[in-house]
């Protein structure tokens, strides 16, 4: 190695984009930073990599929204390379052969689409937009403070009234629609505001995402909201596509952290946390070499370090119950499909680029749909009726895929993240991907014969590709009882490990899954605090 084992301040396990961003801070402090990857690339799930010859695509991260402006500033992406475009409309729900819901492209508009469905609906949407937003402001507020750590008695009382006292001023309708957003399921919700079932499932679709349950499940609401956080240029509530894909994101951030001295170690897994006397000191290679630093900063998921690197006999008993105890699993299938041409909507016929095929694409049209696809996926491992988000982002990007061809991704929902009577995921891909693919040919009926390759991610291939635990892209479901100070852990919400100088900077903290980049930035500060 380059260094002195010593003179190395700070290891971080996984080069996923919360590693690179909290290298990045460590890094610009002064501190020695060695980031470890497994795989040949860094960033994670935020990676584009070629998958069929000629088609590039972002082979799970896919949207670009919930990266935090902070970060894309103070490090610089956009003079290191990163463009992001707008999508011209959110998305389109292809309902039946003859109808459509477009969303997004102005508030006017949203309502112009609406009245095709419900006069009503139409009328309620700028209020809806409006307290929905006033219960985001408060909540990106959170995103960027450390919460409490309940073991500091006075002071954690303290540090809670703080960071909840913005709720505290907003006034009573806030107070409300908090609470119900929290407690209520998606459909509790959307029903005290809607009445057409088609409007209620273009947004009670975000409920789903990444989160394995109904849209009736309580707490389902919350998940709805965690997606409206985003921005894009300053636009609230935006969605675009980074030219390149996903691993642009995370290759101009790779070379920001470069830039800072900060390095970096592909092809090199680790298998081990050294712990000595309750204190992270090192890590063990897959080689048996071993690496010493003064901290160690996880950005797995925190049942991968835990379970499989820290070995029981170093943690305290009662915190190895409540991590056996931690929920994994999104029910996410994800493909990448390399097109001869544009899917042809029966709905919105025509195979030239439009706006609907730069959208995200979500065959989901009632929330009954998703809730059968939910307890399907549960007796069965998948529903003949999955959820289908497919995005085509060679329509934005001519980078991705040769002249007049195309590439999509399609980010399924509700596939269980173990199936039923034990069977693997590796015998049963094949069968689930062409119920995928049937569904979207329902809608549009040149599809399947315009495939040319594909590749194909299981809940079983995310969790071996990526380390994605259950295939959960949010290292960690988003319910209520693991989020803020109890993410991943009751006093562990901190990005402080159970043993000493051991950090935590991944999805599996608050505030959770999504490229958004604030547990690493999140985790720096507080590692900084301590150094």
């Amino acid at each position: 190695m380059p260094h002195s084992q010593n003179s190395i301040d700070a290891i971080i396990i996984g080069g996923g984009h919360n590693g690179l961003v909290c290298a990045y801070y460590l890094a610009t402090k002064g501190l020695k930073v060695n980031v470890y990857e497994r795989r040949s690339i860094v960033g994670g799930a935020a990676v584009t990599e070629e998958f069929h010859p000629g088609f590039r695509n972002s082979v799970a991260s896919y949207t670009v929204s919930l990266l935090n402006p902070e970060i894309i500033k103070d490090m610089k992406l956009k003079e290191y390379g990163l463009e992001v475009v707008k999508r011209p409309i959110s998305n389109f729900l292809p309902i039946d052969n003859k109808t459509y819901l477009k969303l997004g492209g102005g508030l006017e508009r949203t309502q112009e689409e609406f009245k095709k469905f419900s006069e009503k609906d139409a009328a309620r949407l700028p209020e809806y937009y409006d307290r929905i937003e006033a219960v985001a402001d408060v909540l990106r507020d959170l995103s960027i403070k450390t919460p409490p750590n309940p073991k500091q008695g006075i002071r954690a009382a303290l540090n809670a009234a703080l960071q909840l006292w913005p709720i505290a001023t907003k006034g009573n309708q806030v107070h409300r629609d908090v609470y119900n957003l929290f407690t209520k399921s998606a459909r509790s919700f959307l029903d005290s505001w809607f009445e057409n079932e088609h409007i209620k499932a273009a947004f009670g679709f975000d409920s789903i995402v990444g989160n394995f349950a109904s849209p009736d499940t309580p707490g389902s609401a919350y998940v709805l909201l965690h997606h409206v956080f985003g921005e894009v240029d300053g636009e609230k509530g935006a969605w675009g596509h980074a030219i390149g894909g996903m691993g642009a994101i995370t290759q101009a951030m790779e070379k920001a952290c470069k830039d800072k001295g900060v390095e970096i170690f592909t092809d090199t897994s680790v298998n081990k946390v050294i712990v000595e006397d309750g204190t992270a000191i090192g890590i063990q290679l897959d080689d048996g070499s071993s690496r010493k630093a003064k901290k160690i900063i996880s950005n797995l998921n925190p049942k991968l370090l835990y379970k499989k690197l820290i070995s029981d006999n170093d943690l305290d008993p009662e915190f190895n119950r409540s991590m056996d105890g931690y929920k994994c699993g999104s029910g996410t299938f994800r493909m990448n499909v390399a097109l001869s041409e544009l899917p042809d909507f029966s709905a919105l016929p025509g195979k030239e680029i439009a706006e609907h095929h730069q959208s995200g694409i979500v065959i989901a049209p009632t929330l009954d749909y998703m809730d059968k696809a939910y307890i399907d996926a549960k007796s069965h491992g998948w529903s003949s009726a999955p959820i289908v988000e497919m995005l085509i982002p060679s329509t934005m990007d001519d980078t991705l895929a040769p002249e007049g061809k195309h590439v999509a991704s399609l980010f399924c929902q509700q596939f269980s993240p173990a199936l039923p009577d034990g069977s693997s995921w590796h015998d049963h891909r094949l069968a689930a991907a062409d119920t995928i693919i049937e569904t979207v040919t329902k809608h549009a009926p040149n599809f399947r014969e315009s495939i040319l390759g594909m590749m194909i991610l299981s809940p079983l291939d995310l969790e071996e590709k990526f380390g994605l635990i259950g295939g959960d892209i949010m290292h960690g479901q988003m319910s209520l009882d693991q989020m803020w100070a109890a993410r991943p852990l009751m006093n562990y919400g901190n990005y402080r490990g159970p043993l000493k100088s051991l950090y935590m900077c991944g999805s599996g903290t608050h505030p959770g899954g999504g490229v958004t980049g604030l547990p690493g930035k999140n985790a720096a500060r507080e590692i900084l605090r301590d150094t």
